[in-house]
């Protein structure tokens, strides 16, 4: 595979029946040379096939996953054996839906021309979902950046330089959530604005739970930032806490209180220095927790079932 330099890897779930469209439209938009991962995350219903992949006269391969992993886990077994089987290809990882559009794939490419970026992100321009997602989403972006410190502005679309994919596949964190590796890996990243596009046809798989998991998963890859933030706001509670009990105790010492005012607000007081106290050992605890799970060593080939390679022919 020394001759491939450009895979695209897409990550596919019960939604065999689009994948021959989204083929042809990469052939169209990156030509036939273009290398396609199909990752099949444990689809039961609608597996993909390697028709799909041939039918568009391209080459590539349909990894069937033992099981259903989830989205972040499928882009991260395609992405490992990108760089595990072609170390020197660049790299795009999209979803196969429709949503990233194929044709804006080579202005994430372009923005790796010049050598001085390691990963082309999409920033997306206009979206197409409801405003209550919109809203959410904005939410989500607030809380991530108070907890972590950082903005995160980009999704799983993206344009990674070899030596990039071989960075990110060496990331026990890529397994927990993509971009917030990207954010982490400390490469060079250079953000494209895109706009989203609309899915081929039936509905996402994505329902608000998931979403939230989402979310959630993009802090446990901040988990040391997501505890000193909250253990600083912790410490500060605890102390405003003690020196209002120390005031409410002077007040008190001097007669400058009414009658029952010190018990109950030294009760509440000492009420809101315990549940901080509380609250700051359970984020050490989960913390810990988060961290260890997200640093778990994975062989991603021990999650494959069976690899079906497609060597190209002529599109029908």
């Amino acid at each position: 595979m020394s001759s491939i330099s450009l895979v695209v890897v897409a990550p596919v779930f019960e939604d065999g029946a689009i994948a021959s469209t989204f083929c042809r439209d990469l052939r169209e938009a990156l030509g036939p040379d273009v290398y396609v991962v199909l990752v099949d995350d444990g689809s039961v219903e609608s597996e993909v096939h390697s028709s799909a992949i041939s039918g568009a006269g391209l080459r590539g391969v349909v990894i069937h996953l033992r099981r259903n992993l989830g989205h972040q886990r499928a882009i991260a077994t395609g992405l490992n054996y990108a760089a595990d089987k072609m170390p020197d290809a660049r790299v795009v990882v999209m979803d196969s839906d429709g949503e990233d559009i194929p044709a804006t794939a080579p202005a994430l490419l372009r923005s790796l021309a010049d050598g001085s970026v390691d990963v082309a992100v999409a920033e997306r321009k206009n979206r197409h979902e409801s405003l209550v997602f919109k809203a959410f989403y904005a939410f989500y972006k607030v809380i991530f950046t108070l907890l972590c410190g950082r903005r995160i502005t980009f999704g799983n679309f993206m344009a990674v330089t070899p030596a990039g994919a071989r960075v990110l596949a060496a990331m026990p964190e890529l397994w927990v959530h993509v971009a917030s590796s990207v954010l982490l890996s400390r490469l060079r990243v250079a953000y494209a604005p895109i706009d989203r596009g609309q899915r081929y046809g039936g509905r996402s798989k994505m329902n608000f739970s998931s979403l939230v998991l989402h979310g959630v998963r993009a802090l446990m890859v901040f988990s040391e930032d997501v505890l000193v933030r909250v253990c600083i706001l912790c410490a500060a509670v605890a102390a405003t806490s003690l020196a209002l009990m120390g005031l409410a105790v002077v007040l008190k010492a001097i007669g400058f209180a009414t009658p029952g005012w010190f018990s109950v607000a030294l009760g509440i007081l000492l009420l809101v220095l315990l549940q901080t106290g509380t609250l700051t050992l359970m984020t050490l605890v989960l913390s810990g927790v988060a961290r260890v799970s997200s640093l778990a060593a994975v062989d991603y080939r021990t999650l494959i079932r069976e690899v079906d390679e497609v060597h190209g022919q002529t599109p029908g």
